[in-house]
C-alpha cells in the first residue's frame, strides 16, 4: 500500500482489513480507532501534501463520561490481557474475523489518550482549510464506540460513509 497507515490500538499491520476502503494512494493517510487519532494529528500538522484523510472508526470517546474512562482504565491495570482479549471481541463483531494476527499489546498510556481525546472543531476545520478531504467510516454496530454519537460529531466536517451491519472494524 502507499498510503500512510496508523494502527488502532493493541493491533497492528491491521489496514488489510479496509482494503476495499482505502484510497490507496501516497497522498492518502487514514488510521484506525486509536489510529484515527493519530492519523489525524499527522494531517494536522504534516508539512507534507495530503488529499484524503481517512478515519475509520475513529475512537471517540468525548460523550463518555468520567466514571466509564476510569473504569476502563482500572479494567485494563487490574488484568491487561482480559481486557484485551474482550477489547478484541468486541472489535470484530458481528464478523467472525479473529484479531489475533494483528494484536500487540497496548499500554495504559495509550489507553489514556484515546480515551480522553477530544475531536476539536476548530482543528478539523483546519484540515478542511487544507484542502484536504475528510472521510469518516462508521459501523451501525460498533460495540466499541457509540456510533451514532460519532456520525452526528463529524457530518458536518467530513464524508460519513454509516455502514450497515458492520461493527468496528467494519
Amino acid at each position: 500500500m502507499n498510503c500512510r497507515f496508523f494502527s488502532g490500538f493493541c493491533l497492528e499491520k491491521e489496514q488489510e482489513l479496509f482494503e476495499e476502503y482505502i484510497k490507496d494512494s501516497e497522498f492518502t493517510v487514514c488510521g484506525f480507532s486509536y489510529g484515527a487519532i493519530k492519523a489525524f494529528e499527522y494531517a494536522l500538522n504534516s508539512e507534507k501534501r495530503v488529499d484524503t484523510l481517512q478515519l475509520f472508526s475513529p475512537a471517540f470517546f468525548q460523550t463518555q463520561d468520567k466514571k466509564f474512562k476510569r473504569m476502563q482504565l482500572m479494567f485494563f491495570k487490574k488484568d491487561s490481557k482480559a481486557y484485551c482479549d474482550n477489547f478484541l471481541k468486541n472489535v470484530s463483531f458481528p464478523s467472525n474475523i479473529s484479531m489475533d494476527n494483528y494484536f500487540t499489546q497496548g499500554s495504559i498510556e495509550q489507553l489514556e489518550e484515546l480515551l480522553n481525546f477530544e475531536w476539536d472543531k476548530e482543528k478539523l476545520q483546519t484540515i478542511l482549510d487544507k484542502n484536504i478531504n475528510i472521510e469518516v467510516y462508521i459501523g451501525e454496530m460498533d460495540k466499541i464506540v457509540d456510533s451514532k454519537s460519532a456520525s452526528d460529531f463529524f457530518k458536518n466536517f467530513s464524508t460519513i460513509y454509516y455502514i450497515k451491519n458492520k461493527g468496528h472494524i467494519l
